[in-house]
């Protein structure tokens, strides 16, 4: 016995493709700029940025994935896709934190001559890209796990274009290049501890972990309070993808709940249960009403 109702949100491509082409061209200009420059923090963060691209790429395509229907080997379709490719975008995300967190510290040890000038000029123009496609993505930044990997590189970069920033004013005025060595560990910085919290969500999230916001102990003890019911087992609440928790349990109810006619009641009550009674709201639900007579057979079964 279940409740179903397979809906399908919008994956919100276009402000995705909009980043993605904003993403690009910041790239392209970050690029020419740290080759002109000679800046360690310029090329990190256009380094970031290629990530970012690459990371929008993933979540676009999973986000047309996302779209795909169900079929009869996949009946969630693609809704998962969007959790890997936040998971991919995060490890990229890492990977460039950790590499500008050791060459930074090199920098430091070993500073190289950086063109203080033309690194404004090309921080302001990262930036003024990086506020554009912030502006783009900001609405619907909560939407998925895929939107919210894709406005946080993004955020990150545009943090990463103002370290730049304050660098070239500080080697402009002072002379002092290892400042472009300590903006790069900064925005290092910067990346890995979000990072690193979006990997552990969208790694639980695939590990079947009990999604936040919902506790199983509180709904098997509000089912198990419930009229007609006696026991509550074999309770699982995982979660496809954003949006998309679900729930199944074996619910033990007395055996003169089938002969009175009342399974269908405590089948209502149990979907309204999960469905509105707690913070997270589960609208699919799977539930094995079982009378308490079936207990002994399915324990006999099991040996």
């Amino acid at each position: 016995m279940g409740n179903h109702h397979h809906g399908h949100d919008s994956t919100h491509r276009g402000p995705l493709a909009a980043a993605l082409a904003i993403t690009v061209a910041v790239f392209i200009l970050q690029v020419i700029g740290a080759a002109l420059t000679g800046s360690l923090a310029l090329l990190f963060d256009s380094a970031h940025v290629f990530t970012d691209a690459a990371g929008l790429s993933l979540a676009l395509a999973a986000a047309t994935l996302a779209l795909r229907p169900a079929t009869a080997r996949r009946t969630w379709g693609f809704r998962r896709a969007e959790v890997v490719a936040a998971m991919a975008q995060a490890g990229l995300l890492l990977a460039v934190g950790l590499y500008v967190l050791i060459e930074g510290v090199r920098r430091l040890i070993e500073p190289t001559p950086v063109a203080g000038p033309e690194l404004i000029v090309f921080g302001a123009i990262g930036l003024a890209g990086n506020i554009a496609a912030l502006a783009v993505l900001a609405r619907h930044r909560s939407a998925n796990f895929n939107l919210r990997a894709a406005f946080l590189e993004v955020l990150n970069d545009a943090l990463g274009s103002v370290a730049v920033i304050i660098a070239a004013v500080i080697i402009t005025l002072t002379g002092w290049v290892r400042a472009d060595a300590l903006v790069a560990l900064l925005i290092g910085a910067l990346i890995v501890p979000r990072t690193i919290r979006l990997l552990r969500q969208t790694v639980s999230v695939l590990l079947e972990s009990t999604p936040a916001g919902i506790d199983p102990d509180a709904v098997r003890a509000h089912i198990s309070n419930l009229a007609f019911v006696t026991d509550v087992h074999d309770l699982h609440i995982t979660q496809i993808a954003t949006g998309l928790p679900v729930l199944t349990a074996h619910v033990v109810v007395e055996d003169e709940c089938y002969t009175s006619g009342n399974a269908h009641k405590v089948l209502d009550q149990l979907q309204v249960c999960v469905g509105q009674h707690f913070d997270l709201s589960i609208e699919h639900s799977t539930f094995q009403i079982e009378p308490a007579s079936h207990r002994l057979h399915e324990e006999g079964l099991a040996h």
